[in-house]
């Protein structure tokens, strides 16, 4: 009897995901197991929205963002009664793997599913916040950078007519990882983000000097646990420049995925399927240093992801009131 695996997706959509279920379906069709989706995330574990995943299902569908068999965030899965529903509808499907693309939040609900009802599953760690402590990387980050990067680059061309700054507010949570490498590879003029504290009004002198010599606009990029509507404020009240708030929202979830992430998809699932069906019970597949590891759901979920210093020290280096040029 061949084994059974499914794959769901829970939390906030990326891009990558699409690729993912393509390269689940034929991975574990090859390696002679019987793939199935549940629908709609932990939701649709406890709805039985599962069903088997056939080759048609996935056909065209690694150019598309987002994720074909939907998402969710559950708080019916924070309860007993409903895991345990979602248990009983895996059984009577005869699945007794899981791969779930998602944050910390999900990996967190699965470990305890698997101490509760014995459901081995392999979290892929997928958010565009890239937040998730033991990955340097998550599913979904590139896509979302190059959105940024069109919008920054496109937004510069408006501000440098009209003689203005603009803030531009990327996602991230309480993380500063998009702003930071959007900014330092936009060539932005300042870059706010929780990591690196900075009083914006250290600036004044700085950029004042930068407009008596002929500056005549600015790129911020500011990260969302930032006030964006203040910067916009100091700029026309400290530096007299006519401000715009642009904030990205949820245009940097979607898109065409890239060619990183459609790769990544397909190594992370391979990665988990080939744990899974080696023993491996609860573990979360990550990426660091240009190697994939494993890791256990209190490595991943349990402590505060922290940006590499490396990144800081380009950011510090750059952005620092200290270090603006007059």
């Amino acid at each position: 009897m061949k084994p059974k695996i499914a794959i769901l997706c829970s939390g906030g959509d990326v891009s990558g995901m699409n690729p993912a279920l393509k390269r689940f379906v034929e991975y574990a069709y090859a390696r002679g197991m019987e793939p199935y989706f549940v629908h709609h995330g932990f939701e649709g574990l406890i709805d039985n929205l599962i069903t088997p995943a056939a080759y048609s299902d996935v056909a065209g569908i690694i150019t598309r963002g987002g994720t074909k068999i939907g998402s969710s965030r559950s708080k019916r899965f924070m309860e007993p009664a409903f895991r345990s529903i979602a248990a009983e509808n895996l059984k009577t499907h005869g699945i007794t793997m899981l791969i779930v693309l998602g944050g910390d939040g999900s990996f967190r609900g699965m470990e305890r599913f698997y101490t509760e009802h014995g459901i081995s599953f392999c979290g892929i760690p997928s958010t565009i916040d890239n937040d998730i402590n033991g990955t340097d990387y998550c599913l979904g980050v590139d896509t979302a950078l190059g959105v940024i990067k069109e919008a920054i680059d496109q937004i510069r061309d408006t501000a440098s007519s009209f003689r203005r700054a603009f803030i531009i507010e990327t996602m991230g949570r309480n993380c500063g990882y998009l702003a930071l490498i959007s900014a330092i590879t936009s060539g932005a003029e300042l870059c706010l983000i929780p990591e690196i504290p900075i009083d914006i009004h250290e600036y004044t002198g700085c950029f004042k000097s930068q407009i008596a010599k002929g500056r005549d606009y600015f790129i911020a990029v500011v990260s969302e646990a930032l006030n964006s509507t203040e910067v916009a404020h100091w700029f026309e009240e400290e530096l007299g420049f006519e401000s715009r708030v642009s904030v990205l929202g949820h245009i940097q979830r979607g898109g065409n995925p890239s060619v990183y992430d459609r790769l990544m998809a397909y190594k992370f699932v391979t990665y988990a399927i080939d744990a899974l069906s080696e023993g491996k019970t609860h573990s979360v597949i990550c990426y660091t240093k240009s190697h994939f590891t494993f890791k256990t759901i209190d490595e991943v979920a349990l402590h505060p992801y922290r940006i590499d210093e490396e990144l800081l020290s380009l950011g510090r280096e750059q952005f620092l009131p200290s270090h603006c040029q007059m």
